[in-house]
């Protein structure tokens, strides 16, 4: 029979264990987000995976908000955010940081998220996650280093924000922590 863990038995991090812990060197840009679960949702999954933090950029809404918390449990007191007015000043803002940045969206000449991996670079990623109706802006595509695409074989053209957050940092962090 298979036992479902306790929490006790998953070891998982305190909140003072995790500001102490190393963080992956993968910030999350959120262009535009207007839900409040899927802003809660990313900071939660920006937990899951210990990333170094969470950029809130326009519209989205920033912490301490009641529905930001009912989905990110607590990770928006954990993961490190900043908040940006316009989405083109976080990404200038990561690029003289020295990162590189990736728009996840569907462009001409977009690499696959398995591209991606396969050219990762070691260190200071970031990604852009686009409004849920407009996607990123096409301003903040043309800022970036590149454009990841998940492939998708039905009939649908696009996944809720937090499902290709959830798919897009699981990936990236995985091939991290491998490097």
């Amino acid at each position: 029979m298979m036992e479902k863990k306790t929490t006790a038995e998953m070891n998982r991090l305190t909140v003072e264990q995790f500001h102490k812990a190393n963080k992956l060197p993968l910030v999350v840009v959120l262009d535009n987000i207007r839900s409040q679960h899927n802003v809660g949702a990313v900071f939660r999954t920006a937990d899951a995976f210990c990333l170094k933090g969470v950029y809130l950029c326009g519209i989205c809404c920033c912490p301490p908000n009641d529905e930001i918390h009912k989905t990110a449990l607590g990770a928006e007191e954990t993961v490190e955010w900043r908040y940006f007015q316009d989405t083109l000043d976080a990404v200038q803002t990561l690029h003289n940081n020295g990162y590189t940045v990736y728009a996840v969206e569907q462009v001409h000449d977009s690499i696959t998220l398995e591209q991606a991996v396969s050219a990762l670079p070691s260190s200071n990623i970031a990604v852009v996650l686009g409004h849920e109706v407009f996607g990123v802006q096409q301003e903040v595509v043309d800022a970036c280093d590149a454009c990841i695409e998940i492939p998708q074989y039905g009939t649908k053209h696009s996944l809720n924000v937090s499902v290709t957050a959830g798919i897009v940092l699981y990936r990236l962090s995985h091939a991290l922590r491998q490097l």
